[in-house]
């Protein structure tokens, strides 16, 4: 009543502080019974209504989504290591059956060692007595407890590069080394000293250096990747007279073949696929024996050896996989290419990769030839069977693929089997039961290439990527215990077969000299090292069969393999 009697009385009006008129008060549209409850008492019901069981259902389904969240990823998490599990498993037993495989093939081909030959005590008895001393030393030289006790006895340091090739004389008192700096260095390896050296006369690496049996050590013929085959005429005083070149491949010559009997004929081979013999006692000394073929495609060689029994025989090996006996006194190039016989493992008859042999050497009765290829075995061939005869032994463990690696004999009756490897490691065979006798660190720079065994005492000379010449002899207290030898073989291993799923030769040789050729030629020519030869020459002995590059190969390139 008291609000009606107020609103029929008009509106009173006061002066704001501005001075302008406000209302006191406004009246309300709401209905009595809202507009009379006490402040505060809807937003009471209000707050009550929010609070009830409502909110308690919100929580309950929030810790439930909570739940099956946490459930989703403690699955998620069983199944993730279910999954890493099985994967573990996997990869277990699949290295399990690669380590079955692995001892497999190491257990394969494999004899039982032999008893010893040769015991120390009886036979320094038996010495002292006088009873079998031509037979002493042979027996000592190839008594596996000597090789088993073989050791590093020093090294010989002269060299700038790589040491490519050694050779000890006929009786065992010099050492000739040749490297990648172009120079010769004749050894007196017992006094660890060089009694002379020489630059060579090549242009490129020298592959080979080596003394002519019955010279009296004062002819030395050699051969480089600039396919210069030289000879060396030294003095008794120590010096170097001259060195000429006798013969020229139109690439790389590798090795060179001696005959046993001769002081002035030799055989020289190169990746023209060219076999030159070789007499110094004629005004043109080089004759073009064969050019190898395979069909009409011609090979290119990188090792040639004569047999030392019949001289008339000799085998090369080069690019593909076969190992060929030619003999020189029927050579006839339309009748089999003239070889006399091919040899070359079953398996890798058809193979298609593209296998080469780096090296290969006769026994020293000449009754078996060993071959050495390119990312696999070494194998032992009996050079009597007939034509496409497979191997007798195989020696496994080592690697051969980053150079033209070597291979050779050990013991005077070529008892054991020596070869270097990319491991850096030497290892040695024995020759019948192929099992493993030694294994050595025989290079810090990672590659063994040339392997030197002493002629009359039991002792090697090894060269490889480092400069130097190392000496072994068997003077460990205790034999070897092939230490580390499983994994390092196991590696080898893995590695050529990873290597093996790759492309083979990615470059031509040939294309490769003939280019390097060219960038040589397009530079000033290197001015030859002091201290050189008192003669050194180029005059040719040559043949017209030689090559009409006369300026021979490529310039100095450090450790290039073919």
């Amino acid at each position: 009543k008291r609000r009606m009697a107020e609103a029929d009385d008009g509106k009173s009006s006061v002066l704001n502080g501005e001075g302008s008129l406000r209302p006191n008060f406004v009246l309300s549209d709401q209905p009595l019974a809202e507009a009379e409850r006490e402040p505060g008492e809807g937003e009471n019901e209000e707050e009550d209504t929010d609070s009830m069981d409502g909110s308690g259902l919100y929580s309950l389904t929030e810790e439930a989504e909570r739940e099956s969240e946490g459930g989703r990823r403690e699955r998620v998490k069983e199944r993730d290591a279910a999954k890493r599990a099985a994967r573990k498993r996997n990869q277990d037993q699949e290295e399990e059956e690669d380590e079955q495989t692995m001892e497999a093939w190491l257990g394969a081909e494999l004899r039982d060692l032999s008893g010893p030959s040769w015991r120390a005590v009886p036979s320094l008895r038996s010495r002292e007595i006088g009873r079998g001393l031509h037979q002493f030393v042979r027996r000592v030289c190839g008594a596996r407890g000597l090789v088993q006790r073989l050791e590093l006895q020093g090294r010989l340091e002269r060299h700038t590069g790589c040491v490519n090739t050694l050779h000890f004389n006929p009786s065992g008192t010099r050492l000739a080394s040749g490297s990648d700096d172009l120079r010769v260095v004749i050894w007196d390896w017992a006094r660890r000293r060089a009694e002379l050296e020489f630059d060579s006369g090549h242009k490129s690496n020298v592959f080979q250096a080596k003394f002519l049996p019955h010279s009296g050590d004062s002819t030395l013929a050699m051969c480089a990747r600039d396919g210069q085959i030289r000879v060396a005429e030294l003095s008794a005083t120590q010096r170097c007279k001259n060195t000429k070149r006798v013969a020229q491949h139109k690439g790389a010559a590798h090795k060179l073949a001696l005959d046993p009997d001769s002081p002035c004929s030799f055989l020289s081979a190169g990746e023209d696929a060219v076999v030159f013999g070789i007499d110094l006692r004629l005004d043109r000394p080089a004759n073009k024996l064969v050019v190898v073929k395979e069909g009409d495609k011609k090979v290119g060689l990188y090792t040639i050896f004569v047999n030392p029994v019949n001289t008339h025989h000799f085998a090369v090996g080069g690019r593909d996989q076969y190992v060929r006996i030619y003999d020189q006194r029927k050579i006839n190039e339309n009748d089999n290419n003239g070889v006399l016989k091919k040899f070359c493992p079953s398996h890798l008859v058809s193979s298609e990769s593209k296998t080469n042999i780096t090296c290969l050497v006769y026994s020293h009765d000449g009754t078996e030839l060993l071959t050495s290829y390119n990312d696999e075995d070494i194998y032992l061939f009996d050079s009597s069977h007939s034509d496409g005869a497979d191997h007798s032994r195989r020696y496994k463990g080592h690697r051969n693929n980053a150079t033209v690696k070597g291979v050779n004999f050990y013991g005077p009756s070529s008892e054991f089997v020596v070869s270097g490897s990319d491991c850096g490691h030497i290892y040695l065979w024995d020759k019948v039961s192929a099992r493993i006798v030694q294994f050595m660190e025989g290079d810090r720079g990672g590659v063994v290439n040339c392997l030197e065994p002493h002629p009359h005492l039991p002792g090697l000379a090894t060269s490889g990527l480092d400069h130097d010449v190392k000496l072994w002899a068997p003077t460990a207290e205790n034999p070897t215990g092939l230490k580390g030898l499983k994994d390092v073989m196991k590696k080898n291993k893995r590695e050529r077969d990873k290597d093996s799923v790759r492309h083979g030769d990615q470059y031509d040789t040939q294309l490769l000299w003939f280019l390097m050729r060219h960038m040589r030629n397009r530079r000033p020519q290197r001015t030859r090292r002091e201290g050189g030869a008192e003669g050194d020459t180029d005059e040719s002995w040559s043949s017209p069969d030689s090559s009409e590059e006369e300026e021979g190969g490529p310039d100095h390139v450090q450790c290039m393999s073919s």
